[in-house]
């Protein structure tokens, strides 16, 4: 049997199937920034603080449908950065990039995420 060390490499990948416009998602490679559960928790308290504010700020201000809009895509972008640390795009990967992905492809940010969580699940993990 194998030799592990308990504690975890800094990075791993996930492929990621990016939703497409008129087209069929496509398997994208990303590397993404390992966190401990304490962190990962602290991460998605944030996470989830940072929307219901946003949400009720929107609502309360009456804002338009493009405020709402770029207020989603600063929020998505900052959770994309925290968690994606590469990609195997033909963009290069920045910040900038990252809101481009946004911004272009509605479907990107919750693929992301999702492939971020699930490589956390315990089943994937076989547990």
């Amino acid at each position: 049997m194998a030799k592990i060390k308990i504690a975890q490499n800094p990075t791993f990948t996930a492929v990621v199937q990016v939703p497409r416009i008129g087209a069929e998602p496509a398997p994208v490679e990303f590397q993404f920034r390992y966190m401990d559960r304490l962190a990962l928790s602290a991460m998605f308290d944030r996470w989830n603080k940072a929307r219901d504010a946003w949400a009720e700020k929107a609502q309360k201000e009456g804002a338009t449908w493009e405020e709402v809009t770029t207020g989603e895509i600063a929020l998505q972008a900052e959770q994309l950065g925290e968690i994606v640390t590469g990609w195997d795009l033909e963009d290069e990967f920045s910040a900038e990039a990252i809101v481009d992905l946004v911004r272009t492809c509605t479907g990107a940010p919750k693929a992301v995420i999702d492939a971020y969580q699930a490589a956390y699940s315990p089943a994937r993990l076989g547990n």
